[in-house]
């Protein structure tokens, strides 16, 4: 099989419905020649009814990347369907809308604790998870939303993207030297399910469409999941710890 992927064996998570980005990325990387894990939380049914729309049908893994006994089975449930992996895409988060929307002086610890912990620690506890899996090394990939400013009612979901911005950093480091790589895509807005619960979500999307160089396209999420795709592939051996943006350069934009 030919394609930038040919012969990878990935794990992708956080599909849930085919608006994600992690949707786009695993139907690019099956194009590509990727083989695909998909991994679900919740509505699996839903997770498996949208995996069929994929270019090949890929299986599903019920995976709470907040309990220690689902990430303890990880590896046992994918050696199922494939024999090792090559690369991981992250692509969870979840705040409490407490946390969101303009409440950050308002939000209790426990909510906060709950965003930092499925947005943040998840990106450290899937990685290790999966280390059995990658005993030939890999990449590592999540998603995150610019995290050197402040934006409006992202709130304690933007310090929790801060935060998986500084683990993918100690990842690279910790995981080096059995050649896994960890690197970030950070995404302009684009709707999907994620951007639509946190209130006034809207206010980036005008901003984006007006002022990105390049322009911006919110309902497109193939040129992210080309990015993720090609930080999978072999492109990119002496890359990690980085951030790519793929948000139309409106990060490059002062006033």
């Amino acid at each position: 099989m030919s394609g930038l992927l040919a012969g990878k064996r990935l794990l992708v998570t956080g599909v849930i419905t085919d608006a994600s980005i992690a949707f786009s990325a695993a139907k690019v990387a099956q194009e590509n020649g990727a083989e695909v894990v998909l991994t679900g939380f919740g509505r699996l049914s839903l997770v498996e009814r949208i995996a069929k729309r994929l270019p090949s049908p890929a299986p599903v893994i019920e995976l709470d990347v907040t309990d220690p006994a689902h990430l303890e089975a990880l590896p046992g449930k994918v050696r199922e369907h494939v024999d090792g992996i090559d690369g991981v895409v992250h692509s969870i988060a979840f705040a409490p809308q407490s946390a969101l929307g303009g409440e950050f002086l308002n939000a209790g610890w426990e909510d906060v604790s709950k965003a930092l912990h499925v947005s943040t620690y998840s990106y450290q506890a899937l990685a290790v998870a999966c280390l059995p899996l990658m005993q030939r090394g890999g990449s590592i990939v999540g998603l995150t939303f610019d995290a050197t400013k402040a934006w409006p009612v992202y709130d304690w979901m933007g310090v929790a993207k801060a935060g998986l911005e500084s683990a993918s950093r100690y990842l690279a480091l910790h995981l080096g030297k059995q050649g896994i790589r960890s690197n970030l895509v950070s995404a302009g807005p684009l709707r999907t399910m994620a951007a639509k619960s946190i209130p006034g979500f809207s206010q980036f999307e005008d901003a984006w469409s007006a002022r990105a160089p390049l322009g911006w396209d919110l309902t497109d999420q193939e040129p992210a999941a080309r990015a993720i795709c090609a930080l999978l592939s072999d492109w990119f051996p002496a890359t990690t710890g980085e951030i790519v943006h793929v948000d139309g350069g409106y990060h490059a934009l002062g006033a």
